[in-house]
């Protein structure tokens, strides 16, 4: 295939026909694969030949999506993950060893940050923390043990922004590894391989499915660091099922599509938050009033399908406002084409400290929204609702 448009790589990145010459690729629901003969499969085992030998190892399904995501981030190589959170602590655990520094942004996931904070300390690996967008804080971190910068961008949940090129930079003058998660812009909207990125991470349970179906992640990249994570991964066996990685991979003929409405609608529910007078504070890339709006539209092509808002009255007005929402549904998911609201406070960032959720920019009153595809003026109108009945 010669086309180099995303939307065209997404639907035509396809494995080879069976003999069968289905249109669609078929599910590949096998553990191992056969050999013809034993030195067949001596000449697999021994890297002398290419082939399937066990679905833990590679899967034609698998294969596929790994390709597809290559082709979209832009990246030599990548694996595929059983989940988001496993493509993030395998990247830590077959790239790090004891003794190695981590300089990472506070303005990250909450299972991400106790990987970093409470498990990796275990190994021997340590960190430090700074302020997304610090340069200085981030040039005074790296110390002669550093190895890895670790940054969400845009951030979860608070959407903060950081300088890729910056980072990149920062990176190849210290030889280190930069590594992102990408899970809120998706390919579609951000590519970080262009800024510098030697790692880019996906829980492609979000935007990737799109639906709210399946979990997968992946790590993609470069070649040298990809490997290094293929191998753990077909070790201790975090490795991707063969029929999520078909509904991953058919997920991405749409991704394009489903990202503009996503964008739209986000849009949309920004300009009318941004103007009621019981929101108090706005978290949306494409904020014209932010500092960070140069630079998200530096980066990214449009401004995701995320919106945050603080609502006056803190948690208490915060819960009467969830439970009075009739659209949208109330979980800890995002990226669905249903919208979602979500109060991180009291769910994904739970098991932080009050102080560490302020220092994050989340308060008691922070409310997420994932907008879905639904029309938008059902959206707005669910959120208007629950804002006049939470009074």
């Amino acid at each position: 295939m010669s086309s180099k448009n995303f939307e065209t790589q997404a639907i035509r990145t396809q494995t080879s026909k069976t003999s069968y010459k289905e249109h669609a690729t078929p599910l590949f629901l096998t553990s191992s694969f056969t050999f013809d003969s034993a030195q067949e499969g001596e000449a697999l085992f021994n890297g002398q030949a290419d082939g399937h030998i066990y679905s833990r190892f590679s899967n034609p399904n698998v294969d596929e999506f790994v390709n597809k995501m290559c082709l979209l981030e832009q990246t030599e190589s990548g694996v595929a993950t059983a989940t988001g959170m496993a493509a993030v602590f395998t990247t830590f655990a077959a790239l790090l060893k004891s003794g190695d520094h981590i300089v990472a942004s506070k303005a990250i996931f909450g299972n991400s940050l106790h990987i970093l904070q409470s498990i990796l300390p275990n190994y021997g690996i340590s960190h430090t923390l700074v302020e997304i967008d610090d340069k200085e804080a981030w040039q005074k971190a790296v110390t002669p043990q550093t190895k890895l910068l670790f940054v969400e961008s845009p951030s979860n949940p608070t959407l903060k922004i950081a300088d890729l090129s910056f980072l990149g930079k920062l990176s190849k003058a210290h030889n280190l590894i930069f590594c992102i998660d990408n899970c809120f812009a998706t390919p579609y909207l951000q590519q970080p391989v262009k800024f510098g990125a030697n790692i880019i991470i996906h829980s492609a349970t979000k935007y990737i499915d799109g639906q709210g179906r399946v979990l997968g992640g992946a790590i993609l990249g470069d070649k040298k660091y990809v490997d290094l994570c293929y191998d753990f991964i077909r070790r201790t066996g975090a490795s991707l099922s063969p029929f999520n990685a078909w509904v991953l991979s058919k997920s991405l003929e749409t991704l394009a599509i489903r990202m503009d409405r996503h964008c739209e609608n986000a849009e949309a529910l920004y300009q009318f938050l941004a103007q009621h007078s019981d929101v108090e504070k706005i978290f949306y890339p494409f904020d014209k009033k932010s500092p960070q709006y140069d630079l998200a539209k530096k980066q990214q092509k449009l401004g995701g399908g995320l919106v945050g808002c603080q609502i006056k009255g803190g948690k208490e007005r915060g819960t009467r406002f969830l439970n009075a929402l009739k659209l949208h549904s109330l979980t800890a998911n995002l990226g669905d084409t249903r919208s979602i609201a979500t109060h991180p406070a009291s769910t994904t960032h739970s098991k932080l400290s009050e102080a560490e959720q302020l220092d994050l920019g989340i308060t008691a009153g922070f409310i997420r929204f994932s907008v879905g595809l639904e029309h938008i003026d059902d959206i707005i109108a669910d959120v208007a609702q629950a804002l006049e009945n939470s009074k």
